[in-house]
């Protein structure tokens, strides 16, 4: 079985208007979702192999929250540059190329990638994950390699509005 989270970076800010998109950081409610996202999944058992994120400050950020929630370090969040401006081919073929020690793999990204991913696995049309969105995508595929549409899907999704 591989687990698969595709998370949306928290709420970021535009407060600095000559900040490069890269270097944006959370916003006050980017920084009140991020950890309680973190601690709702931490609460339902999930234990993350893995911690995928792009590189981008609002990003990273957000998945350090969740590493915190998992008892893990900042270090333990692998940052991974191509996940930074995606296309969807670029994130299917980082999760083909997962290391099988890890079956349960957390992808810290950026819209509208990761929704147009999700949607690749839902049998139900995603308009939109928002900002700290969580999408939870299992598949019964005994390596990374093997993951694709036709074995696995999207099975939770939890938005912050629905469930904080």
């Amino acid at each position: 079985m591989r687990t698969l989270f595709l998370i949306r970076h928290a709420k970021s800010s535009w407060d600095n208007p000559g900040l490069r998109d890269f270097n944006r950081p959370l916003n006050e409610r980017g920084l009140h979702d991020a950890p309680k996202m973190a601690k709702l999944l931490a609460k339902k058992g999930v234990k993350p192999d893995l911690l995928l994120s792009s590189p981008a400050k609002r990003a990273i950020t957000t998945a350090h929250f969740f590493a915190e929630a998992f008892g893990l370090e900042a270090d333990d969040v692998v940052q991974e540059q191509e996940i930074y401006e995606a296309a969807v081919s670029d994130i299917l073929n980082i999760v083909n190329n997962l290391p099988d020690s890890a079956q349960s793999v957390m992808l810290f990204g950026h819209n509208p990638t990761l929704t147009d991913v999700a949607n690749r696995f839902s049998d139900q049309y995603i308009d939109n994950i928002p900002t700290c969105g969580i999408v939870l995508i299992e598949s019964e595929a005994d390596s990374w390699k093997a993951f694709s549409e036709g074995n696995a899907a999207v099975k939770k999704i939890f938005f912050p509005k629905e469930v904080l």
